[in-house]
């Protein structure tokens, strides 16, 4: 009886206790995911664009690169226009002069879009003046190079206006850079997306990038400012990955071990939104070889667009036949 007794009081004890801590003390800690390896199929001339969510560890959509030409901003005070820097397309601005007559590009300084994707260095740049409450043209042309295909061929010259962006649409006209019709065009802002875009080849817009918080990472080429051993400048097609310009940020770490790399340690870090901190420069090419190969102790620490943290780290850039263009992934959320 009396140890009957004493089980009942230390049960009553417990019950007192645990009644003076509050409910939202009592957090269980979250699991860390397990390391996953994924090989993102962006095939031997990097012909498409892989859009790739670390939550899912699934490939979300891809397309060829060559899909589209021009990207229309779709926040809700958006305007800007940017190219598909993927194809090494560019621009310049030929100012007020009469749309549809014949162009040629000799002596025009052509720009192309920062790959860091930093607004103010938009290679288009702002394309309008503000007229009550509309957003109409400033009346300049541009010259466009659609730029390269996958196999290096030249994809046409062009010539643009945009004429307004109105009740969230934006239209514009276009026509061959040497002159002849001229074609209407006209995108509305979708808010699922950072960006709709639109193929002048096609004359239409077309479904590229999938909705915004559904992935981390997009697989591409991209087109970055390189320098020569002298130091000079000079725009170069490369090969790797970008981050969703949608609430993802990402750390370069190369202090830690890979498998070392805790929650904690991810969340003192120093991020950047710049879209391309992870980059190309995670593989080098070895002339002596003729191969790429991927640079040792170099960790990148990812806030997804969940909010989860995920470490990742390149360990190849050849599938299991040894084709390159097949990056290869590992990574962990944290």
């Amino acid at each position: 009886m009396k140890r009957t007794t004493d089980l009942l009081f230390l049960l009553l004890i417990a019950i007192v206790f645990q009644s003076c801590f509050k409910e939202d003390e009592m957090v269980s800690p979250h699991p860390r995911g397990d390391i996953m390896t994924d090989t993102i199929p962006m095939t031997v001339n990097y012909l498409y664009q892989v859009y790739f969510s670390l939550d899912s560890g699934m490939v979300v959509s891809a397309n060829e690169k060559t899909l589209y030409d021009l990207g229309f901003e779709c926040s809700q005070t958006g305007w800007r226009v940017i190219l598909n820097s993927s194809d090494f397309m560019k621009v310049a601005d030929l100012g007020e002069v009469p749309f549809a007559q014949s162009f040629d590009t000799i002596g025009l300084k052509m720009l192309f879009d920062k790959s860091d994707g930093n607004p103010d260095s938009n290679a288009i740049g702002q394309w309008f003046k503000i007229s009550d409450a509309d957003t109409v043209s400033n009346k300049h042309v541009y010259a466009l190079s659609r730029g390269l295909d996958e196999l290096g061929n030249p994809l046409g010259l062009y010539q643009v206006i945009f004429d307004s962006l109105k009740n969230n649409m934006y239209h514009f006209r276009y026509a061959p850079l040497s002159g002849g019709i001229i074609s209407s065009g006209s995108v509305s802002k979708d808010p699922k997306v950072n960006y709709v875009f639109f193929s002048l080849k096609s004359g239409s817009a077309v479904p590229a990038e999938p909705p915004k918080d559904t992935y981390d990472l997009l697989f591409t080429q991209y087109t970055t400012m390189l320098y020569t051993n002298e130091g000079f400048p000079y725009p170069y097609l490369v090969t790797g990955a970008l981050l969703n310009r949608f609430m993802v940020a990402a750390a370069v770490d190369s202090a830690h071990d890979f498998m070392a790399i805790t929650r904690e340690e991810a969340i003192m870090m120093n991020y950047s939104e710049a879209l391309d901190v992870i980059g190309y420069d995670w593989k080098y090419y070895d002339d002596a070889t003729g191969n790429y190969t991927i640079i040792p102790n170099r960790s990148y620490v990812i806030r997804g667009v969940s909010g989860f943290w995920f470490k990742l780290r390149f360990v190849d850039f050849y599938n299991k036949e040894g084709l390159k263009g097949y990056p290869v992934i590992e990574y962990q959320r944290l």
